[in-house]
């Protein structure tokens, strides 16, 4: 099974796009109500949704084109307008931006860091979310390839301004690092 298909099965048996995470919705005093966002592997749609609901104008990117689905339908019910994009972001790349707020959350692919820099606006935020390896000490997935090191998404910033960022248990009982950065405004 390819990973299309596994995310499809995913989408198809979850049947809902879900709410938005806590740790999203608690920066919303940091996170702009207007302007263009991403939703990387937006899955069902859930942070694309709530930045929607917020004002911005969001696009959502996702492999599955079920968890996409689910999330045009929650749009449509809920008067929002969110764009949907099917990629696969490994061998692809990002939609066209500049973004002011790019969300990654739960996914892990090295090499888009450079592209996800790029496609900031100067100014704009992008807020990144992932397991690290102290997951395994709880959970046996994610699998360890798609897991962070300590301090390694700090690194993987390089070049933007750290506005948060902290490594620990979340509330939904992952070890996650967060970080919360802004492309630096470019002189004038």
């Amino acid at each position: 099974m390819n990973d299309r298909e596994r995310w499809d099965d995913r989408w198809r048996d979850r049947g809902e796009p879900g709410q938005p995470s806590l740790l999203v919705t608690a920066l919303a005093p940091r996170l702009p109500a207007r302007g263009r966002a991403l939703d990387v592997a937006a899955g069902g749609g859930r942070h694309a949704l709530w930045l929607a609901s917020r004002g911005l104008d969001v696009t959502a990117c996702d492999l599955s084109p079920i968890g996409l689905a689910l999330c045009s339908a929650a749009a449509r019910t809920a008067g929002l307008d969110v764009h949907t994009v099917e990629v696969d972001l490994e061998p692809g790349a990002l939609p066209a931006g500049p973004w002011d707020v790019i969300v990654s959350f739960h996914f892990l692919w090295r090499p888009l860091w450079p592209a996800l820099r790029a496609a900031l606006a100067p100014g704009g935020l992008l807020l990144f979310v992932q397991p690290t390896v102290r997951n395994l000490e709880r959970h046996q997935h994610p699998r360890r390839e798609l897991l962070l090191a300590e301090g390694e998404l700090r690194e993987l910033a390089t070049g933007l301004e750290l506005l948060e960022y902290d490594e620990g248990w979340s509330a939904e009982d992952r070890h996650e690092a967060r970080l919360l950065a802004r492309r630096v405004l470019s002189p004038p």
